[in-house]
């Protein structure tokens, strides 16, 4: 497989298996123990992927057939409708093991969070039966070469054989491997909108065109829509939902945090891994092992005390959330989730470039090599921690604190 692969719907170098009626997962405990395994198998080769820069192919149909894609579908549609600490503790999981890897399923819970913010009954009945059914969803993200991350000129226009989707869409985490692909646009009045189309549907164009240094084979790449045609039953007007409270961005949220925790877990475990079995004493010291240096054992105890700190205000967060769930979402009880996550957002971008820089400090030169692949803790913290910019959390928990003023709605929020 090339690094620059262009999988084209009508003339595909490769599409998604078909999908196959998955594993149904009933519990919450059920659903840790499953990714407690996925992790297990996931772990193994995850440093030659992200060196190779390997799409996971395989991988994604294992976490598929295991069921875990359709942990939150409501119970009365069929799902385990888990809670939120618990969606939050599987991506922290599965991202220690893969953090490309687990990445790709944010936008599948993303969507389908915001599918119980707005969705008809009869579009709940028919997506959450798909994902019961192992369809995978993907997502076309932001416009492709506008100057403003919310502006979209992607447009369905209705024509005389029905609707029609165009327009070019880049950070499309997971639609490579999706068989549904959402996508925000605008409909013929200029308003906002989000469409569904298939994956394998006609004028559907996936450019494996990601080129980041970090979370290499998430494929966070191009999806171009060229009159691509739509299902009226299919389209969410957005922009009627503007002023209804809901809980889909503070999930969306969740799980970016989440994913971040995942990272600086894996960059701890390499860390103390490595100075135990590789690392030397410093001369100073005086003593046989790197791992009885007082100076590392300091630094290993408060990265701990700092990860443990993100991870209990991120579980802290996600518990908020569920609280909030169980009432309808008033705009106060949604800023309040979105308030907590902005919090577990800080405090888990902190550890994860925290973690991933310190490792060396005290590994040492000899992790550095390429033979370890270290640094893709670091490069995978650098560029997820980028998602959104963690300096407008400050501020919207300021403003909140101070001035009382509640978060705008949005993905990001």
């Amino acid at each position: 497989m090339t690094d620059r692969m262009i999988v084209d719907a009508e003339h595909s170098e490769r599409l998604p298996q078909p999908p196959k009626k998955p594993h149904l997962i009933t519990s919450d405990a059920e659903a840790l123990d499953v990714a407690a395994g996925l992790a297990e198998r996931f772990r193994e080769g995850a440093s030659d992927r992200d060196r190779k820069r390997q799409l996971p192919w395989d991988q994604i149909e294992e976490y598929t057939a295991s069921g875990l894609g359709a942990i939150t579908v409501p119970r009365e549609f069929g799902g385990a409708d888990v809670s939120l600490v618990t969606l939050a503790r599987i991506f922290e999981v599965l991202c220690a093991a893969d953090p490309s890897l687990g990445q790709l399923p944010q936008n599948q819970f993303g969507v389908l969070a915001l599918l119980r913010d707005i969705g008809s009954p009869e579009q709940k009945s028919r997506i959450y039966a798909d994902i019961l059914n192992g369809l995978r969803i993907g997502n076309a993200g932001p416009e492709k070469g506008t100057k403003k991350v919310n502006v979209s000129t992607t447009r369905l226009t209705r024509t005389a054989n029905g609707f029609r989707l165009s327009g070019r869409r880049f950070y499309s985490t997971g639609a490579i491997f999706a068989h549904w692909i959402p996508t925000r646009a605008i409909d013929e009045e200029d308003r906002a909108i989000q469409v569904w189309v298939r994956r394998e549907a006609p004028g559907v164009r996936i450019i494996d065109d990601w080129s980041s240094f970090g979370q290499r084979t998430t494929a966070s790449g191009t999806v171009e829509f060229n009159n691509v045609p739509v299902d009226p039953e299919l389209v969410f007007p957005l922009w009627s939902f503007v002023k209804r409270a809901g809980l889909a961005g503070p999930i969306s949220q969740l799980i970016q945090a989440a994913i971040d925790s995942g990272i600086a877990a894996a960059a701890i475990t390499d860390t103390l891994s490595f100075v135990r079995e590789r690392a030397r004493p410093w001369v100073d010291f005086g003593g046989e092992s790197a791992s009885h240096d007082p100076t590392i054992i300091h630094e290993v105890g408060n990265l701990h005390a700092l990860f443990h700190a993100a991870q209990g205000v991120l579980h802290r967060a996600a518990a908020v959330i569920d609280d909030v769930a169980k009432s309808p979402v008033t705009d106060r009880s949604s800023a309040e989730a979105s308030v907590a996550v902005a919090e577990a957002k800080i405090l888990t971008t902190e550890i994860a470039l925290a973690a991933t820089e310190m490792l060396f400090d005290l590994a040492g030169s000899s992790a550095t090599r390429g033979a370890h692949n270290l640094d893709r803790h670091w490069r995978n913290a650098r560029v997820h921690t980028l998602h959104d910019p963690v300096r407008w959390k400050y501020h919207l928990i300021g403003n909140y604190e101070l001035n009382g003023t509640f978060p705008l709605r949005h993905q990001w929020n």
